[in-house]
């Protein structure tokens, strides 16, 4: 049978990094045998959804690289790829599975839900008088306007067992099980139905979700159970945690995949980090491009074992994949940080091969690059080095010979700044650190800069660089 795996997103909001990496297992699944991945919006929960949230999930995937084979806006063989466009579908198949008694019409007001919900939080097990009803007395109060939910039977008593890829042979017993509702009274479907139509029809070969719903895959294995279906391949992957505590969760306000591009982090970074939340290749390698991923990805070798979310890890990842871009690749993607903070006329194409290889994140470009606008106020003292061997005098008079120097200067460039410097320091017996420190200081005002002296000075230009030299001097 062709592989074919789904990743069906509620359009709730932003893209949590839990469900990115359950589409991306989903993706590789299918992409690793030559299947198909099929992208399905779940938008039954009218009041969960956010207005615009589709084409985030849209954006989201296309951003990584994770296109879809089928979809809302591609078309396929098995749509309508929307849930509530699927709605006289699910009502067909609930009536049906009325019929083949693996569900019952419930016509429970609401105190009775109260009630069913109070010996339930109990630990007591709630028997619907509505299950008692026939089918042809509960057509009559269908046909007299009585409005009406479809609550699925759960009639088997002892053990459900199912494979897991991840876990393994799985025991449940049928007396933890609720009836729950699968078809609600405004006629559209709770995902505990939805989802188990909607995989049947659309021939979908692997599922992947959270462990969280393991304990309910018993109930969705007796709606195939009742049609005389056979059900996927389960994959059932841990959570993603934000500690050993508390799940990484949208809902706490935690990272999503927009907040982390937002904060400079490259989108193929974030994937191939995702990616080893809770797979491993096997080998000591991290690094991998998606058509990588595509390769090497085996289910089998999913953890069975929670991941913590380690931003740290994840910018250290993201900083090797800084330093594999293109010169030209990193400046495009610096230039709209360096548009909304410069206005000075500078050397922008240098600037980026200062920084290609000292940032981590895009984010970090704003604050290496903060005094170059504007110099900051700084004392005097922070001319005290004892490593570089300087004082306020020693820098006084370093930074006259530098000026004295680069007034001459006729190329501007970093290696011919630093061999001038270089042969001041030598002429006056002074160590390289005693000359370039101080004009480091005078141009940046700061003890750590991205890049020397000599290319700041660069990035300043001629005319910035002196008018630094001699405000400086004059502070001294």
């Amino acid at each position: 049978m062709k592989s074919r795996t789904r990743f069906a997103p509620s359009p709730t909001g932003y893209m949590h990094i839990g469900n990115l990496r359950t589409a991306l297992y989903e993706y590789l699944i299918a992409k690793s045998q030559g299947g198909d991945f099929v992208l399905r919006i779940e938008d039954t929960d009218q009041k969960r959804y956010v207005e615009g949230a589709t084409d985030i999930i849209y954006s989201t995937l296309k951003k990584v690289g994770m296109f879809w084979d089928e979809g809302p806006d591609i078309g396929g063989n098995f749509g309508p790829y929307v849930q509530s466009e699927r709605k006289k579908i699910y009502a067909q198949y609930a009536h049906q599975l009325v019929e083949l008694g693996g569900a019952h019409y419930c016509f429970c007001k609401a105190q009775d839900e109260e009630e069913r919900e109070n010996q339930e939080a109990s630990g007591l097990k709630f028997e619907d008088p509505c299950k008692h009803l026939s089918i042809d007395e509960a057509k009559k109060k269908i046909a007299a306007g009585e409005p009406f939910v479809v609550r699925q039977n759960i009639n088997k008593k002892g053990v459900s067992v199912f494979e897991d890829v991840v876990y393994g042979k799985i025991e449940i017993d049928y007396d933890e099980l609720d009836e729950g509702v699968l078809l609600k009274s405004d006629g559209l479907p709770t995902y505990n139905f939805a989802n188990v139509i909607d995989d049947h029809l659309m021939q979908i070969s692997h599922v992947v979700r959270g462990n969280e719903y393991i304990s309910s895959t018993p109930k969705y294995n007796l709606i195939y159970e009742a049609f005389g279906w056979t059900p996927p391949i389960y994959v059932h992957v841990p959570p993603v945690m934000k500690d050993a505590q508390h799940k990484l969760s949208k809902r706490n306000g935690d990272a999503s995949f927009q907040d982390l591009v937002a904060k400079g982090y490259l989108p193929e970074a974030i994937l191939n980090y995702i990616a080893l939340l809770g797979w491993n290749p096997g080998t000591e390698q991290e690094i991998f491009s998606l058509a990588e991923l595509e390769k090497v990805f085996t289910c089998e070798r999913l953890n069975k074992s929670p991941s913590i979310f380690d931003i740290t890890k994840l910018k250290w990842m993201n900083g090797c994949y800084i330093r594999s871009l293109s010169p030209e690749s990193f400046h495009e993607l610096a230039l709209p940080y360096y548009k909304k903070c410069l206005t000075r006329d500078v050397n922008l194409e240098f600037l980026s091969t200062v920084l290609q290889p000292r940032v981590e994140t895009l984010a970090e470009i704003e604050e290496n690059i903060d005094f170059i606008e504007n110099l900051p106020f700084y004392s005097s003292t922070l001319y005290e080095n004892k490593k570089m061997k300087t004082d306020e005098q020693i820098a006084k008079s370093s930074l006259m010979l530098a000026k004295e120097a680069l007034v001459a200067q006729t190329v501007w460039t970093n290696e011919s700044l630093f061999e001038t410097l270089k042969n001041v320091a030598a002429e006056h017996n002074l160590k390289n650190g005693q000359i370039l420190y101080p004009v480091r200081i005078a141009l940046s005002g700061k003890q750590t800069t991205p890049g020397g002296a000599t290319e700041i000075a660069v990035v300043l230009g001629k005319k910035t660089t002196l008018e630094r030299i001699d405000l400086a001097l004059t502070l001294l």
